[in-house]
């Protein structure tokens, strides 16, 4: 998704980018105060769609965050005079982001929210780690070590100890369904590489929460909703903060970190999404969810140590090509 340095490639998944094609120098590590305030931020959301579900119609009220976001970026883009991207392939990138990252997404975190448990929808919704590995590697060339494979899928052990009690739920695979469009969304955005930050969030978030809003009045009509106190505080919330202000964030750390570094983050959010539970809704975890929050830490210490910088971010030779070293 470029019209920077990187040309936008056709589908990822059909036609790999050759070693030549991939970003370099992909070896920073993630910041990890911006990590905490957005990984907290996501967390809260799974409580504040819970709250506004009782105001608003599921996909009307998915279409209202990303436009919200959407807009407030789009007023900051405006205000400061930012220069919009001239390329049409930077375009219709934005557009396939959109899509993937805002409509199927929120549809598809939203619904799950509305029909799993809190902890199955924190859990499968922020699968991302797992999802990210092999792409990453694919595509970028990211080598992942044995011991960081090794804590991750260990964090992703402790985060089904602590849903396990809660069963899985209608809205299980449609959590899982969220959390495979984000690492789509986040693969796309690497060929983003050198965009504006503000612009390109602000395309796609108005973008996707269009095609929300489309789908909403023919699935659910005109909207229906209860603007009281606590929905539009809600609102403001997921839409200014979690959507505008932790998106432009993600998008400055994704094209400067290592995926496999970088998604392991998420891990905390269906943490931080248990203690909100604890402080907001007065909720006491078993014994079993201390176990999974404290495999889920330990697994979160290892990935996040300090590697040898050439082992991510790094181009590497396609597997289905022959290459003589020099």
């Amino acid at each position: 998704m470029g019209g920077t340095r990187n040309s936008a490639p056709g589908p990822a998944v059909a036609v790999p980018p050759t070693a030549s094609a991939r970003p370099t120098g992909m070896s920073g590590r993630p910041r990890p105060a911006r990590m905490l305030w957005i990984t907290a931020a996501l967390a809260a959301c799974f409580i504040g769609v819970q709250w506004g579900l009782r105001d608003a119609p599921l996909v009307w009220f998915a279409a209202l965050r990303a436009l919200v976001g959407g807009a407030a970026l789009a007023v900051v883009v405006l205000v400061q005079r930012r220069p919009l991207p001239r390329e049409w392939r930077t375009w219709g990138s934005l557009g396939l982001l959109g899509l993937v990252n805002v409509t199927l997404a929120y549809w598809a975190m939203f619904a799950g929210i509305a029909g799993a448990s809190t902890g199955v929808a924190a859990v499968l919704s922020n699968a991302q780690p797992l999802l990210i590995l092999l792409p990453a590697w694919w595509f970028y060339g990211e080598r992942l070590s044995g011991r960081t494979a090794l804590a991750l899928l260990v964090g992703f052990g402790g985060l089904v100890i602590v849903a396990l009690p809660g069963g899985g739920g209608s809205g299980a695979l449609l959590s899982l369904l969220s959390a495979v469009a984000v690492t789509t969304g986040t693969l796309l955005v690497r060929h983003l590489h050198g965009a504006d930050a503000l612009v390109a969030s602000a395309v796609y978030f108005l973008i996707g929460g269009a095609a929300l809003a489309v789908i909403a009045v023919f699935t659910e009509g005109a909207p229906v909703i209860d603007w009281t106190p606590r929905f539009i505080g809600v609102l403001a919330f997921l839409g200014l903060v979690a959507t505008a202000a932790a998106s432009v964030a993600w998008f400055v750390e994704t094209q400067r970190c290592a995926l496999a570094s970088l998604t392991a983050w998420m891990f905390l959010v269906p943490v931080f999404g248990l203690l909100l539970g604890v402080v907001v809704l007065a909720e006491r975890p078993a014994g079993w969810t201390l176990v999974g929050l404290a495999l889920v830490l330990l697994s979160m210490g290892v990935a996040l140590i300090r590697t040898t910088p050439t082992a991510a971010g790094m181009p590497r030779h396609h597997p289905t090509q022959h290459h003589t070293d020099p």
